[in-house]
Parts: C-alpha cells; structure tokens; sequence
C-alpha cells in the first residue's frame, strides 16, 4: 500500500511541478518545446511497443497497446499543431 501511495505522490508533484514550468514558458518558445515534446512521445511508443511485445501478463500487453494508441495520437497531433505554427512564420508570396 506505501508504493501506491508514494508513486501517487511523485505523480502529483509531477503534474503540479509541470503545470508550473509550463505556464511560465513564454509564447515564442511554445513551437521548439513542442517538438521537444514530439520527441519525448516518440521514445514512449518505442517503450510501448516493447511492453506489448512482451510475453508477460495479457493486462500489460492491453496496457502497453493503449501506451501505443496514445502516444502516436500524441506525436501526431503535436506535429500538427508545429506545422501549423510554422506555416504562420512563412513569407507569403503576391499573387502576379
């Protein structure tokens, strides 16, 4: 029951401590961070995939297929929103 409770706690000191480093980012440092981001997740689906091609239990093979689901929705979904920003940056050309 201690490891529930301490892992609980790392995970809200985690949340509370991202929550803060991320609202103080100003917003001309929002799209580098995000493929940072991008990056990260990719690294998790790398460790999802291991965890579902495991020959474990069939509960963590579920879990590491979700692991998987959600961190490419989340790699995608990043990459998307980059690209949209970036295309804000980009010289527009005069209709000749």
């Amino acid at each position: 029951m201690s490891v529930l409770i301490f892992s609980l706690f790392i995970f809200v000191l985690a949340c509370f401590i991202g929550f803060e480093l991320i609202s103080k980012v100003p917003p001309t440092l929002h799209t580098p961070l995000m493929s940072g981001a991008n990056a990260i997740s990719g690294i998790t689906i790398v460790g999802a995939l291991i965890v579902a091609g495991s020959l474990g239990e069939e509960m963590g093979k579920w879990i590491g297929f979700a692991a998987i689901i959600l961190a490419t929705i989340n790699v995608v979904g990043g990459f998307m929103v980059t690209d949209r920003m970036l295309e804000m940056f980009k010289k527009k050309e005069d209709d000749k």
